[in-house]
């Protein structure tokens, strides 16, 4: 049985959708992305996207599991940098660049930030020497696939984690063929990619092959 609430969003994302009509490519797609400078042999890491299934808007946000493992690698790498000094050199300590509207009256028109401190330069190049170590020899970590429903008052949402490339919109038509049969239950990610993982090994085999 529907509940009150489910009803309710439904009838708000089809009026959505009637009074904000979206602009879709020939294929039926919403396509925010140009992929005019992507490169067809170039490795992809996320994208977003939408359809209309059932008179209601469907948003995608797709993720390659090279981009969690990746986004892995930022995050450990602060955590093995260390504490950063905290040089607040963005805003503490600024110049205020002011622009003359009257004979005695001026606005503020820009800031001018200081250079960052010795000490907040150190940890940046230490950050970065980390990160690099740590991109060139991997980490133990393994992506699994998946998706996840959400539902907005303006669209149903898909979370979604597979291991496809996009880089033209054929290949994301692909993807939303995909995230539309979850959605109706025509198929399972165990069923497209039975048993996969993204790990070290994957990682670092597409690291070699880019240089």
């Amino acid at each position: 049985m529907k509940s009150h609430k489910q009803e309710l969003f439904s009838r708000m994302q089809r009026q959505h959708h009637r009074n904000n009509p979206w602009r879709l490519s020939k294929g039926g797609l919403y396509i925010p992305h140009s992929y005019a400078e992507t490169k067809p042999d170039s490795l992809s890491w996320w994208d977003d996207f939408g359809f209309i299934l059932n008179g209601r808007r469907v948003i995608v946000w797709w993720q390659h599991p090279r981009y969690i493992y990746r986004t892995a690698i930022e995050s450990q790498s602060w955590d093995q940098a260390g504490p950063d000094p905290q040089d607040d050199w963005l805003f503490d300590g600024a110049t205020t660049n002011y622009k003359q509207v009257g004979k005695s009256r001026k606005k503020i028109v820009s800031y001018t930030s200081r250079q960052p401190s010795a000490e907040q330069d150190a940890y940046y190049e230490h950050l970065r020497a980390v990160r690099q170590r740590m991109e060139a020899e991997g980490i133990d970590l393994e992506v699994n696939t998946s998706w996840k429903r959400e539902r907005l008052n303006w669209a149903t949402g898909v979370s979604l984690i597979v291991p496809l490339e996009v880089r033209s919109e054929d290949e994301l038509a692909q993807v939303a063929t995909l995230a539309r049969q979850l959605l109706l239950g025509q198929t399972t990610l165990q069923n497209e990619f039975p048993d996969y993982r993204y790990g070290k090994a994957d990682w670092i085999k597409e690291q070699e092959a880019a240089k």
